[in-house]
């Protein structure tokens, strides 16, 4: 079932349910999957911009465990979201099981020497606590200090931006980046309709082929991080008719390239990495492209060789019949597609737990309104494992049904909420 949001900064998201798995690393290897769990109702509030969500589903000794189910809300074009749970989506997300083979990391890729982050001059806002309680939304947040993002990057917050507007060619990227995948199907356009806001943007372009392939480019952070936000404007080029094996969005992780190597199918164990990933899922044919918004994350709890996959609903895949405890403050939301052809302001945030305490937190935003938020979160055991690199990942394990293209601009990484461009473009 396929439901539209109305949400007036929303027009043409649609809210769905995958039904078929196959998973993979933002850099590559690969997994299928088949068994099932069950869709339950959940409830799901929510306030307008820079509004409070509340709800949930409680599960038992009083906190809430996600999982199970998928919960389905509408979200009205004052911007609130009514109460979910009252579409019981009857079906249920295949997932679990059977574990293929093949953990190809990029290939093709140039490492520049350069590169290194840092702070700069002005000042900007921080609002609400990365650990507990309500994130900050809509203009709260760095960019409402920095209209069109003019000095953005130097704020003290702010430890990289970059608009690509600087770039006479896409190997200048390399002069700001610390690397890029598959050269060749990288470039900077000067199309306007594929622009977001100034003259140029990042184009990654993935050929008609059956075998993987990851575009990407990645920025080392120095120092490194217990925390941290990436903002970036994105679009999908039409159909993109990519089904499966599909990480097409952004990365922020601790230590999850050894170098520049990848190393998927390696679990997480507390000491050696964390990966969190901010992309689209789409299981089969069925379900409306680019898929379902989710974070791919590589944590010591997760369910396989392979990262986990956490849905707003907090459904985690695989083994989606299994509850994942996200404790007490967890809100269920409802599942999400952004429209294809269409730009979004997204936006995912990072927070290492605390070594011996499960206060870790992944959320992202899209438009500025927090549309998944996962508290109560293991990803290390150890202080020294922190924040290390983030990236912008085009990736597929198969394209056989024509080439693909996707494009960002105006990206920003920061220790505190950033928010959208101000005022909206």
């Amino acid at each position: 079932m396929i439901q539209t949001l109305q949400h007036p900064s929303w027009v043409g998201i649609t809210v769905g349910i995958s039904l078929a798995i196959t998973l993979v690393a933002c850099s590559g290897g690969r997994r299928t999957a088949t068994s099932g769990g069950s869709t339950s109702p959940a409830t799901v509030a929510s306030g307008g911009v820079a509004g409070t969500a509340t709800g949930g589903a409680v599960g038992s000794g009083g906190s809430n465990v996600a999982g199970g189910g998928s919960a389905r809300g509408t979200v009205s074009a004052g911007g609130t979201t009514s109460v979910g749970g009252t579409t019981n989506a009857g079906g249920s997300r295949s997932t679990g099981g059977t574990t293929g083979t093949g953990a190809s990391a990029p290939t093709g890729g140039t490492t520049s020497t350069g590169g290194t982050i840092s702070g700069g001059g002005a000042t900007g806002g921080t609002a609400g606590s990365t650990t507990s309680g309500a994130l900050p939304e809509g203009n709260n947040g760095i960019a409402a200090h920095h209209a069109g993002d003019l000095g953005i990057a130097g704020d003290t917050d702010v430890i990289f931006a970059d608009d690509f507007e600087s770039y006479a060619q896409a190997a200048d990227i390399l002069k700001r980046w610390d690397n890029m995948y598959q050269n060749q199907y990288v470039a900077i356009t000067t199309t306007a309709a594929n622009v977001y806001a100034g003259k140029q943007a990042l184009e990654f372009t993935l050929p008609q082929q059956t075998a993987e392939l990851s575009d990407a480019v990645e920025k080392i952070v120095s120092p490194e991080l217990d925390v941290l936000f990436l903002r970036y404007y994105s679009k999908f080029q039409p159909p993109y008719d990519v089904v499966g094996s599909s990480h097409n969005g952004s990365s922020i992780s601790a230590h999850y390239e050894v170098g520049f190597q990848s190393t998927p199918g390696v679990p997480a164990n507390g000491t050696n990495k964390f990966l969190a990933n901010l992309e689209n899922w789409r299981g089969d044919a069925a379900t409306v492209s680019p898929g379902d918004l989710n974070i791919y994350v590589y944590h010591p709890l997760q369910r396989s060789q392979w990262g986990d996959h956490f849905f707003p609903t907090g459904l985690v895949m695989p083994n989606t019949s299994i509850p994942f405890d996200f404790g007490p403050d967890f809100v269920s939301r409802p599942d999400l597609i952004p429209a294809l052809d269409q730009w979004y302001s997204y936006e995912l945030m990072v927070k290492a737990n605390t070594p011996g305490k499960n206060d870790g937190r992944i959320a992202a935003w899209v438009d500025g309104k927090l549309v998944m938020d996962f508290p109560n979160l293991r990803l290390r055991d150890v202080a020294s494992l922190t924040i290390d690199r983030f990236a912008l990942c085009f990736h597929i394990g198969s394209n056989p049904n024509g080439q693909s293209k996707k494009w960002y601009d105006n990206v920003v990484a920061a220790r505190s909420y950033i928010g959208p461009i101000f005022p909206v473009k």
